[in-house]
Order: structure tokens, then C-alpha cells, then sequence
């Protein structure tokens, strides 16, 4: 899942983004108002934390210019100023959570977590398809209740097939919000990453859970016996990196 963090203050940056990496979050940072609502209508970007005070645009500007503009992205506003005046100005203007400064990590984190929550079909702190299953707070993944190993990214692209199950995601859309950088057409990298994990979450006697769609990209899907190959799906993809 790809945050972008929009914070003056470097210190709480810099502690929120090693915070959200060490959670497995891709995360990008912004100083000031005005780049982040840049970064924000860019697109690409699961969540948004977003400081009130900050230079050349305030949150409350940033966050108005977004709802605006039909940015649903979900927002998790910072304040230095925990009145109940900014609260209801913020929740106004279309924030979907609120935290007052100083605040634990933890406490942001669980936040991001349930307004993530709330924009997929799960609304639980874990994500299944079929007898795969990923804890969303511990970062582990089962299959019968058996734990698999996981690398970070490999972690990052089953969360995002699973909070997007039954949806067929293109290669660009996965390399945007797990990769972080700009789809090259010539690399087979996400393809080789899929063979990986369905080497670990999948079993050669059972139905498939992640589909190659022809052309497109995959597809995350609840194994069904009688539908598991459907027109249009291709077989994995075996080729290295290029």
C-alpha cells in the first residue's frame, strides 16, 4: 500500500515514514502544502496523512482542494491544535480520521489501518481468499493455518491483490502502488514476483487464486472449481526479469 505522508516538521516526517516502511508501507513525503497537493492529485496513493500547519498551503486548503477536485483518497489529518473547533473543520471538509500531536506511532498506525479498512470489501484487521489468509498487524500470511515466508515486497503485492480481490488489476496499477516508480513495458519483474508467490500460496491439487488476465495484468480470485480457468486467462508468466 502506497501513503503519502504531507509534513513540515522533518523530525515527524522522517519518523513517520520509517515508521509506515517498517509496517511494509511504500511512502512518500512532502514539506509543504503545496507540493503535497500536487503529489495528492497526481493520484497512485491508498491513504494520505496530512499535517494542518503547514507552509505555502494549509491542510484544511490541501484537503478542500482535493474533495474539490473528487479525490476520494482516505485522508488521516495531524494537528498540533487538538481543539474541537479544527477537529470539526477538518471531519467537515471531508478527513476521514483525526489525531492530535504528540501521538504513538501505534496509535497512527491502527488509525491507517481503519480508514484503509473502510474503503474494501474486508473490514477486518485480515484479509482471506479462500484458505489464504494475511494478518494485516502482524504481517504474517497462513495457508490452512500454516505460516508462509514472505519477503517485503512479496508481502506488499499479495496485500494488494487480496484488498483488491475479484478486481482485474493491470500491470501498471500493481507496479504503481507496490513498485513506486513508473511501469516500464519491457520488464517482466511483476510477472516473475507473481510466479514467486504462487509458488508459496498456492497448491498444484487445488484451484488457482491469482489468474493471468491476457493482456492486461491478474486478477486475485475465491477459488471455484468449476470457473478457476475463465476466457481471457492466460497461464503463468515463467520468464526472468529483464
Amino acid at each position: 500500500m502506497r501513503i503519502l505522508v504531507i509534513e513540515d516538521e522533518r523530525k515527524v516526517a522522517s519518523f513517520i515514514k520509517r515508521g509506515l516502511e517498517e509496517e511494509r508501507y511504500l511512502v512518500d513525503t512532502a514539506a509543504d502544502g503545496e507540493l503535497g497537493l500536487s503529489m495528492a492529485t497526481a493520484g497512485g496513493y491508498d491513504a494520505i496523512v496530512l499535517d494542518v500547519m503547514l507552509p505555502k498551503m494549509d491542510g484544511f486548503e490541501v484537503l478542500s482542494r482535493l474533495r474539490t477536485a473528487g479525490h476520494a483518497t482516505p485522508v488521516l489529518m495531524l494537528t498540533a491544535r487538538g481543539t474541537t473547533e479544527d477537529r470539526v473543520q477538518g471531519l467537515d471538509l471531508g478527513a476521514d480520521d483525526y489525531l492530535a500531536k504528540p501521538f504513538h506511532f501505534e496509535e497512527l498506525a491502527a488509525r491507517l489501518r481503519s480508514i484503509l479498512r473502510r474503503t474494501t470489501t474486508e473490514k477486518t484487521t485480515k484479509l482471506s481468499c479462500g484458505p489464504l489468509t494475511l494478518d494485516l498487524v502482524s504481517h504474517f500470511a497462513y495457508r490452512d493455518d500454516q505460516e508462509i515466508e514472505l519477503t517485503t515486497k512479496e508481502y506488499a503485492l499479495l496485500e494488494y491483490l487480496m484488498r483488491n480481490k475479484e478486481r482485474v488489476l493491470s500491470r501498471s496499477l500493481i507496479m504503481q502502488h507496490v513498485w513506486k516508480h513508473n511501469f516500464d513495458p519491457e520488464s517482466n519483474i511483476i510477472d516473475v514476483y507473481i510466479k514467486r508467490l504462487r509458488q508459496k500460496i498456492e497448491h498444484p491439487d487445488r484451484p488457482q487464486l491469482v489468474q493471468s488476465i491476457r493482456g492486461v495484468g491478474y486478477r486475485m480470485r475465491e477459488p471455484d472449481a468449476d470457473s478457476a480457468l475463465s476466457n481471457g486467462v492466460d497461464d503463468p508468466n515463467n520468464g526472468d526479469v529483464r
